[in-house]
């Protein structure tokens, strides 16, 4: 697919201000320690425990980097196999121990198997989302900034997401842009996802945005509009960046090489969100 402005290299940050909208809530990763009031640096850690889906990262740059090490365990095996993760979260929900409820219940299988204090860092409804970021080109893995239902009903549980980029699928010349919406177990979304291959390269800095209306989903690359969605959920979400790499034969992500060298890594230089200055109309 083609766009104006297209950049193999990096594509340069926006400013702070947007105009006609405020910010609301921001992330720029300028220190040394991941802010406890914006992140939980847990994966889902109610269907396996904190000490197994804490996150891996580092700072560098002013940038957050999320990694993947050679010596990373998966972070359920019981369920997910021989994925692992490094993955922050905004909030946090899931019922009693050994319950069946709790976000992203992506197996008829999970229970809770460890309890979690139920937090809302950022749980919005609505609003303009933009992040600036590197993707990576190494098979079996990918990234993502995504949202997932907050709320305790199981048909508040539908997911968009704003991107995920596939190493396998990243090149100099072009990539892969994998976006959309998956209802789970909400009755009011049907599927609908997308992947569009540009003339960028992911593994450098690019912009990526969402506009979640109450009619529709925006989604952008590098400040371009690149598709609507005429779908919405109507609940707050939480968001979640993530880095995963699927040790297994047959991953949709890609044969899984152990020679290629660790860490794998996902570059984060900022995470915003804003609201309009008129609001949004949910009429």
């Amino acid at each position: 697919m083609n766009y104006e402005n297209q950049s193999l290299g990096d594509f340069p940050a926006n400013p702070l201000e947007r105009s006609g909208y405020t910010l609301v809530f921001n992330d720029e990763f300028e220190g040394s320690i991941l802010d406890n009031n914006n992140w939980i640096p847990y994966y889902l850690p109610h269907w396996s425990s904190r000490e197994q889906s804490k996150a891996n990262y580092y700072f560098e740059s002013g940038n957050l980097v999320l990694q993947i090490t050679k010596e990373q365990q998966p972070w359920c095996p019981e369920f997910d196999g021989e994925v692992r993760c490094s993955s922050i979260q905004t909030g946090e929900f899931a019922g009693p121990l050994g319950s069946k409820l709790g976000q992203h219940r992506f197996s008829d299988s999970l229970v809770v198997r460890e309890e979690q204090e139920n937090i809302q860092n950022y749980t919005p409804q609505y609003g303009y989302f933009e992040l600036r970021a590197k993707g990576l080109k190494t098979s079996a893995n990918h990234v993502a900034l995504w949202m997932i239902g907050y709320e305790d009903s199981p048909k508040k549980s539908s997911e968009i997401a704003i991107f995920e980029l596939v190493g396998s699928h990243t090149s100099s010349k072009s990539s892969g842009i994998r976006y959309g919406v998956h209802p789970w177990g909400d009755p009011q979304i049907r599927d609908e996802f997308y992947e569009d291959y540009f003339n960028i390269d992911t593994s450098q800095y690019h912009i990526y945005g969402l506009e979640w209306k109450p009619s529709c989903l925006d989604f952008y690359l590098d400040n371009k509009k690149i598709r609507t969605i005429n779908q919405s959920p109507h609940y707050s979400m939480q968001l979640l960046l993530s880095i995963f790499e699927h040790r297994f034969e047959g991953a949709w992500t890609g044969q899984y090489d152990p020679k290629v060298p660790y860490p794998k890594t996902f570059k984060i230089d900022y995470f915003r969100a804003y609201q309009p200055n008129d609001g949004y109309n949910t009429v």
